[in-house]
């Protein structure tokens, strides 16, 4: 038998419905704060995620799927979404007529990285992006419409986490007093973080193994670094949050893994989880755009991880696998000609409908019936057919009433509606 490839998965009738009713959400959610769709490829030129995420990362050297096109041209999965949205708003030119943009795009993504709780090869995200503003605003409004989403789903115990990266001015002497601290430590460090102090020693600060962890306890904190600016924008976003009661927590090692953010950051971040408690995490990005060839627009955005907020949706619901509304229990080659008919006819009406086409009993049809959970069963067989007169069993109460057979599907649509 042939099986999944491990780290991938299928999603299977009572999750999509699931799924389904999450992506409404957010859907309904971005459209009352201004997005719109956009559906960008699952493939790009592999270059797209270098020069964006940043040739020193994990993403790049080690998880993406990447393969030859055509002499020596690289093409890879995406392993993220935030460079492909970027990528469209500069070819398409979407910043000619008005560079503010505010897009969202829903999906898979892929990386090649070891499968565990919560995360997949292929993975699904929600994402958010919002091009041309500068303003702290912007920062508040995109943190508040993510927890807006996690609201209307009803997921608990998540808070946003905050922090500022700074910028070109005043990002540089961060590094510099990050990196003095960490050469004092370089033996308590991991292999890994070892060679990323030197390449990129902000992602240091995200490693997750307990001794680094324990070895950055004291490590100097960006919030003490940042320019006027910055500070004045951080502020800005603070205040902004307050103002529509979001509470946050300040978190001052809070990093991203990308090359490409500045100035504010964030997760949100559950207790429902475990040790991977972050269902959600964003920032700004404003120098992605002119980095991927377009002009100096700033941008922001999040993702929301899918499959986590499945499983966290999931620990208080019940399948959501769609029932039918009426179940038809032809009985005999006449029967399932009719009930082929109605059965089309209510369909075409919006009514779910079930025709069991197997030729077994009636008393085989009925438990079928149960286990579809079926509101209605309709019997149909010669005796009935011959009277005129179809039997409909409310399935819940156990009451029968009478359809005539030339007004079937007129007769249950009045009833259901």
């Amino acid at each position: 038998m042939i099986q999944l490839i491990k780290g991938f998965k299928d999603i299977m009738p009572g999750e999509v419905e699931l799924w389904q009713s999450i992506e409404t959400i957010a859907r309904r959610n971005f459209e009352v704060f201004g997005f719109s769709e956009i559906r960008p490829p699952m493939m790009e030129k592999t270059d797209l995620f270098k020069r964006s995420i940043g040739e020193a990362t994990d993403i790049v050297e080690k998880e993406m799927y990447t393969m030859e096109q055509s002499k020596g041209k690289m093409i890879t999965l995406r392993p993220e979404a935030t460079a492909s949205v970027v990528r469209a708003y500069i070819q398409h030119k979407l910043y000619a007529q008005d560079p503010v943009r505010k897009l969202y795009t829903i999906g898979p993504m892929f990386r090649r990285e070891r499968p565990q709780k919560g995360r997949f090869r292929q993975f699904y995200q929600i994402n958010a992006e919002v091009f041309g503003v500068e303003s702290p605003y912007i920062d508040a409004q995109i943190i508040l419409l993510a927890m807006t989403i996690f609201k209307d789903l009803k997921v608990k115990d998540v808070s946003p986490h905050i922090n500022s990266l700074g910028c070109q001015t005043c990002r540089p002497k961060f590094k510099q007093a990050l990196v003095d601290f960490l050469d004092e430590r370089l033996d308590k460090l991991c292999d890994d973080c070892k060679r990323r102090k030197d390449r990129n020693p902000l992602r240091v600060l995200d490693c997750k193994k307990t001794t680094c962890i324990e070895a950055l306890v004291n490590a100097p904190a960006i919030t003490d670094y940042l320019c006027e600016e910055c500070t004045k924008h951080f502020t800005a976003v603070k205040k902004a949050l307050d103002s529509q009661g979001v509470d946050y927590v300040i978190a001052k090692r809070l990093v991203r893994g990308l090359d490409y953010y500045a100035r504010t950051t964030f997760e949100i971040q559950t207790s429902s989880l475990g040790a991977q408690n972050s269902v959600a995490g964003g920032g700004r990005y404003d120098g992605l755009v002119k980095l991927l060839g377009g002009p100096e627009i700033p941008g922001i955005g999040f993702a929301i991880g899918f499959d986590r907020l499945v499983e966290i949706c999931s620990m208080d619901a019940k399948s959501m696998e769609q029932k039918p509304d009426v179940f038809i229990a032809p009985m005999g080659e006449k029967a399932a000609e009719f009930a082929f008919e109605w059965g089309s006819g209510l369909s075409l009406k919006g009514i779910r409908t079930e025709i069991e086409l197997s030729g077994k009993s009636l008393k085989s049809m009925m438990k079928r019936a149960n286990r579809l959970n079926s509101k209605y069963v309709l019997m149909v067989g010669e005796n009935e057919l011959e009277q005129g007169n179809l039997v409909l069993r409310n399935m819940e109460t156990k009451q029968q009433a009478d359809i005539p057979v030339d007004n079937v599907v007129e007769s249950i649509k009045s009833l259901l509606t």
